[in-house]
């Protein structure tokens, strides 16, 4: 699938501007281990299973991203 149409939006990061921000979509018809989907502004794309992001959530909610999000 070259596009995002037929995808879930689930979530869009920033969205200020018109910059092509990054998002997070569920593809329904993807097989398990590729459901979650999520885009950044240069085009790519990073696919993995709802486990999986669920992981990566309850890292975030532990603090364990915080020092990434400092400018």
């Amino acid at each position: 699938m070259s596009g995002i149409d037929g995808l879930e939006p689930v979530a869009t990061f920033c969205g200020d501007c018109d910059c092509g921000c990054p998002q997070l979509f569920v593809d329904s018809d993807a097989p398990a281990e590729r459901r979650v989907l999520l885009t950044d502004d240069f085009g790519q794309r990073v696919q993995m299973s709802a486990d999986q992001f669920a992981s990566l959530v309850a890292e975030a909610k532990a603090g364990k991203l915080d020092g990434i999000a400092t400018a």
